[in-house]
């Protein structure tokens, strides 16, 4: 509702001036302001690509909410809230002001979704929103012909060594990001969605970059491989893998280092052309096979893959009762996490408990190379058992297309019937027996009265009890202090987020330097990125999770930040950016980097932005 603003106009001058007066109390009369609250909730775009964002904007006319909306959580979309703004409009003598919340949106995957609608109460109003459809599209992989041409500036390949799989087969596969000769550097790479029907997939692990010729152009391979197992036949399908990869172009004004082409990379402190890509594979299509039927062997649990055995136990001589541990280790090739020990029907005469189990597959980060060892206690019931029964295990071998039984030989034993000791006895010389005194039943009466004691003065006029009383008025003052503070700073975000930060850098610091004497080059930059990341945001109060190095040209040096500052951080993201292709460093240029961390980092606390 808007209301004319009424002026009473007393004058004694002439006539004229009076009109006058009488015409502009009228033309003001006109003038409204809006003061009808609403909220509307939008999308700058209702459809996006896999790998692509949307901003949800929350605005409010007329009324402003006590605190920034809170969104409901979507399955499959991630929301994150990036700020707000203010806008002030003058439209006909009309003056509207509005501020609008507004949101990330990152899909997971591809469909259609639903952000429903949203209540809040803003000016003592409950405003309400219409609900909004996002539609979020598949990525298309690249056309017949393209890849071959070299026209791609990067494109990713699922690589299977087979297609037909037995259910419960682990094999290695591997995920193939290509970057053509132009490229400079990747600055972000996410993986936005690896839809598997029917299959499990682990997770991702980094392999060394090499070079591959597609057509006549060289590309640059960033390999990652991953385990994947069917768990049912049938048709199965993997992909499209779709990816969002930032990409930074070579500007052309320099020259390529034959220092750097060696590590896949060119013009690295040449400038480049940021360049954003939504990728993806081709799917694949995949055969689940059931183990066979026949020739089952008895004791066969369903372990998949090719597996040697070596039994041992001890000790063997032993008595009724007594524990017998069993080790049963194998080794090979298959799903260590789902290998579990059969039961062993010949041990009848044996009481069992459950084993323990230990996995190493140090030598294979995937975790399909290692052995698996079983720990189990046994106790025999009877001096009659001659010896431990054979083990066996049975396995089907998916290279043999076949089942595998494999056992060991009897383990002799030596058990001597149960039985308690006599307690020992103790030899003692042979003394005569003396009498003893005879007991007093009256004690005489006390003649001396002893050393009188000192009487010590009353509580109340002891010093350590006065002091004693002002421990609670102590303990209450500093409760009232410590509540203050924490309300104070439950009011101020920033300064308990910078409190955060801090708290985080120094236990970061002391990480990378740990992680630089034990030559950690991997966890060491990837560490020194996230802080690097969590001290930009808290100054540029922005999310950690977007700080790049185009921070540096967007907000600091238009803060009137000193170029030399800009340089230490622009080498500190240079040196991760290129730490992704090059080798491990030594432990001399981490604890560098480091120190240099370490300066920058201060020097970023102590600007005022």
């Amino acid at each position: 509702m808007s209301l004319p603003i009424r002026f009473v106009v007393r004058c004694r001058c002439s006539s004229r001036l009076r009109l006058l007066s009488i015409a502009a109390a009228a033309t003001l009369c006109f003038i409204q302001f809006s003061r009808a609250a609403t909220f509307t909730a939008g999308l700058d775009r209702d459809t996006i690509t896999l790998g692509e964002r949307a901003t949800l904007s929350l605005t409010f006319s007329g009324a402003t909410p006590q605190s920034p909306p809170t969104l409901p959580e979507i399955s499959g979309l991630q929301i994150d809230y990036v700020g707000q703004s203010s806008h002030v409009n003058i439209v006909q003598q009309q003056i509207t002001s509005s501020v609008s919340h507004n949101f990330s949106i990152t899909p997971q995957r591809a469909g259609e979704f639903v952000i429903p609608a949203m209540t809040v109460d803003a000016g003592g109003e409950r405003l309400a929103t219409q609900p909004l459809k996002l539609k979020v599209l598949k990525p298309e992989a690249p056309p017949p012909g393209a890849v071959e041409s070299g026209s791609q500036l990067a494109f990713l390949r699922l690589v299977l060594p087979k297609k037909e799989l037995y259910v419960g087969e682990t094999i290695a596969i591997q995920l193939e990001l290509y970057l053509h000769s132009s490229v400079r550097n990747v600055s972000q790479f996410q993986l936005t969605a690896f839809p598997s029907d029917g299959c499990n997939v682990g997770k991702l692990i980094q392999r060394e970059n090499r070079r591959s010729q597609v057509g006549n152009t060289l590309y640059t391979v960033i390999p990652w491989s991953l385990s994947l197992k069917p768990i049912k036949t049938g048709a199965l399908s993997l992909g499209p893998v779709t990816a969002n990869v930032v990409l930074e172009l070579n500007s052309g004004r320099r020259r390529s280092d034959p220092l750097f082409e060696q590590f896949g990379l060119r013009d690295f402190f040449a400038g480049g052309e940021p360049k954003q890509l939504v990728l993806a594979t081709e799917p694949v299509s995949l055969q689940g096979l059931d183990l066979p039927k026949e020739n089952v062997p008895a004791g066969f649990n369903g372990a998949v893959g090719s597996f040697a055995m070596n039994v041992s136990a001890g000790p063997t001589n032993v008595a009724v009762g007594d524990p017998i541990t069993v080790h049963v280790k194998l080794a090979g090739r298959g799903d260590f996490d789902s290998l579990t020990l059969p039961d062993q029907p010949a041990w009848h005469d044996f009481k069992t408990y459950p084993p323990t189990t230990k996995v190493d597959t140090s030598g294979d980060p995937l975790g399909l190379q290692g052995s698996k060892t079983f720990e189990q206690v046994i106790i025999p019931q009877n001096a009659d058992i001659k010896d431990l029964p054979p083990v066996t295990f049975s396995f089907f071998d998916p290279d043999q297309k076949a089942y595998r039984s494999l056992t060991q030989p009897a383990v002799k034993l030596l058990v001597r019937p149960g039985g308690s000791a006599p307690p020992p006895t103790i030899a003692t010389a042979n003394r005569a027996a003396q009498p003893e005194p005879p007991a007093q039943d009256i004690v005489p009466i006390k003649t001396r009265l002893g050393a009188m004691g000192q009487i010590s003065p009353p509580l109340i006029q002891q010093p350590w009890f006065v002091a004693l009383q002002g421990v609670p008025v102590v303990a209450w003052i500093s409760a009232v202090v410590w509540r203050r503070r924490a309300e104070s700073l439950a009011r101020n975000p920033r300064l308990r987020r910078q409190r955060q930060v801090a708290s985080l850098i120094r236990a970061g610091l002391l990480e990378l330097r740990h992680q630089a004497s034990e030559k950690k080059s991997e966890e060491f930059f990837a560490g020194l990125f996230r802080l690097l990341q969590d001290q930009l945001g808290e100054r540029l109060d922005l999310p950690a999770s977007s700080i790049t190095e185009a921070v540096i040209g967007e907000h600091l040096r238009p803060r009137g930040v000193s170029e030399e500052i800009l340089n230490h951080i622009q080498e500190l993201f240079h040196a991760c950016n290129l730490a992704r292709y090059a080798k491990a460093r030594s432990s001399e240029e981490l604890a560098a980097l480091c120190t240099k961390l370490e300066i920058t980092l201060k020097e970023l606390q102590s600007l005022k932005l």
